[in-house]
Parts: structure tokens; C-alpha cells; sequence
């Protein structure tokens, strides 16, 4: 059994979140400890036991420890079941980290699945849906499998009440990947959406992305969405290259001004856009595992965040892999794994 002190590096939810994915792809319980013991509130929330509960339906697991508050979860999977699931959060945690969670498992399990997933898809902290759908997702299909994203509604924060529909066709054997070259840009866009809220609010941020990044207005979108999904603002700035699509997201909260979310979306897009990777901060951590789950395999990228950091000393826990994570010029990384 795998011992995980889950305090360590980032010392949030990921870590669990990782232990559960590698846990049901490679058969190996584990036990966690110290679970988010230096947060606010720490040990299990809610968002954290539909990821287990949802581990353990797939994996036919036996767990111990899953109760709010906890901050020792055992974790004994069996077989990976691929089936229909429908999993609700209830509140508007993260859809899109339960399917980080379990999507491992499924994409090389026996047989296809469909996955139902309620709760929030564009929440803080967490991958929006856009990201998962055309930055991630193509990525993991260029694997083998053929997995398939649908926004049904979507689900902001606070309120939730979003609902995805993923569609999984596994494959026998992972291909593993190295992205190390961009490419030349295809397609840039930004996208401002409102929902329940004035549409001034997303002028003013695509004016912001228009002046910093100095794209045409024929690239910036203004989307408005019914009010009783909101209230709900979000910014996703699009890069589309050759090898790899990346987006970067502002959202939008109480007390914070249109102007300053889009800055945040644009700064990371300009970071980006003159460092030349392919690989984006955010998605350098979400390919960590799968890479590992492949083989040998590289990317290249920005300086590693922590949670990226973190994620890799929980693989190398339950796989004898090598990872290695290297500087190669100003503000550029290249990651790479072996046995």
C-alpha cells in the first residue's frame, strides 16, 4: 500500500485527486494522510468526496475514511468498471475536477463509458470547460482514445448548477506524445460572456484584451447567456497553433472590475504568447499524468507552478518513473519522463 502525506508541495486536493486517478489505472491502494491540513478548512469537502465516491463506483473500491472533515482516507480499488455514471456535486464545485479524477481509468478501461457530471463548469481554481474541451481533450485523443465534451448548461460560481456530457471510447494502449514546438498561430480569439449581468461588463474586458494584446475586433466576442443561469462572467482568450491550442481565463467576481479580470486573462496570454512554448503552466500540470501513464514522453513549457511540482512526487510515489523538469532558457521548461 502507498503511503501519501497529503500536506506536502501544494498540499491541497490535487494530491488526493492524483493518488485516486493512478490508484484505479494501476490497481494500487493507498492510504492519505494530513488531507488539506494546512487549508482554511481542512480535510474532506464536499467537492473532494464526489471525487472519491465517484473513484470508488468506477474502481469498485473500499474506502475508509470518506466523511467530511477527515483527514485520513484508504483507498483499495479492484476492477475498472466502464459504464454510465452520473455524478452531482450538488454545489458549484468543480465538474471538470471529477473528471480530471476518473478519466484516466476510463480511457483505458475495457469497454466505452458515458459520464454525467452536475455542478460548476466555470468556477475559480479549477480548469473551465473550455480548457478541458480544446486544450486538454485533443491532446488525450491524440493518445488513442476518442473522448467527446459537451456543454449542456453551464454552471458558475456560486450558484452552480451546470451539467456535462462526456462521452469516452477507450484505447488498448496509450501513445505517449512530446510537445515541444508551437507552431505557427492559426487562430486567436477572445471570448467575453455574460450571464444575468450587463453586457458592458464584457465590452470593457474585450476592450482591455484589445488593447494589451492588439488583436483586431473581428477576434473578440461578446456572448450573453439567460439570466437564470447566472450570475456569471468569464473571459477565455484562445490561441490556436499548429501543434496545440492553449486558453487563458479571467473570471469575473463581486468587488473585482471587468478591467482587471480581463488583465488577467491578457498577461498570461502575453507570458505565453513571448516565451514560444507550446505548453501552457496550467495544462503542464494536467499532461503530467497521462505523460507518466505513457511512457517516455516530453513537453516543453513555462516554469513549473507547484501543483505541477507536487503532481510529480505523487506519480513517482505509485510509478518507478523518471521525471525530469529542466530549465532550458529564460522562463522556458522542458519536462520529460523515462523508465
Amino acid at each position: 500500500m502507498v503511503i501519501v502525506d497529503g500536506s506536502v508541495g501544494e498540499g491541497g486536493g490535487q494530491i488526493l485527486r492524483t493518488s485516486l486517478a493512478l490508484s484505479l489505472c494501476l490497481g494500487i491502494p493507498f492510504k492519505i494522510t494530513n488531507i488539506r491540513a494546512h487549508r482554511k478548512k481542512p480535510g474532506l469537502r464536499r467537492q473532494h468526496l464526489v471525487c472519491v465516491h465517484a473513484a470508488a463506483q468506477i474502481g469498485k473500491a473500499k474506502v475508509q475514511g470518506a466523511k467530511p472533515g477527515h483527514q485520513e482516507l484508504t483507498f483499495i480499488p479492484a476492477d475498472i468498471a466502464p459504464g454510465n455514471y452520473h455524478f452531482d456535486i450538488g454545489t458549484a464545485g468543480s465538474t471538470t475536477l471529477v473528471l480530471q479524477t476518473i478519466l484516466p481509468a476510463l480511457m483505458i478501461a475495457k469497454g466505452p463509458s458515458t459520464l454525467i457530471l452536475e455542478g460548476g463548469t466555470h468556477n475559480p481554481f479549477a480548469p473551465p470547460f473550455d480548457f478541458m474541451q480544446r486544450v486538454f481533450i485533443p491532446v488525450i485523443n491524440s493518445m488513442g482514445p476518442k473522448i467527446n465534451a459537451q456543454l449542456e448548461r453551464p454552471g458558475y460560481y456560486p450558484k452552480g448548477g451546470g451539467r456535462l456530457n462526456i462521452k469516452i471510447q477507450p484505447a488498448k494502449k496509450l501513445r505517449t506524445f512530446h510537445i515541444n514546438q508551437r507552431g505557427e498561430i492559426s487562430e486567436c480569439r477572445a471570448n467575453a460572456i455574460v450571464a444575468g449581468l450587463p453586457r458592458h461588463i464584457a465590452e470593457r474586458e474585450l476592450g482591455v484584451i484589445e488593447q494589451k494584446l492588439g488583436w483586431n475586433k473581428k477576434c473578440l466576442r461578446v456572448i450573453e447567456q439567460p439570466a437564470d443561469i447566472g450570475p456569471g462572467n468569464i473571459v477565455c482568450i484562445e490561441i490556436k497553433s499548429k501543434h496545440i491550442t492553449e486558453i487563458f481565463t479571467g473570471f469575473g467576481k463581486k468587488g473585482v472590475r471587468a478591467e482587471d479580470v480581463a488583465k488577467i486573462a491578457a498577461n498570461a496570454a502575453t507570458r505565453y504568447l513571448e516565451a514560444g512554448v507550446p505548453v501552457g503552466k496550467y495544462l503542464a500540470d494536467q499532461l503530467l499524468l497521462p505523460l507518466a501513464l505513457s511512457g517516455s514522453g516530453s513537453f516543453t513549457t513555462l516554469k513549473p507552478t507547484l501543483h505541477t511540482r507536487t503532481n510529480s512526487d505523487v506519480i513517482k510515489f505509485f510509478l518507478d518513473i523518471n521525471i525530469n523538469i529542466n530549465q532550458t532558457s529564460n522562463d522556458v521548461w522542458c519536462i520529460s519522463t523515462s523508465f
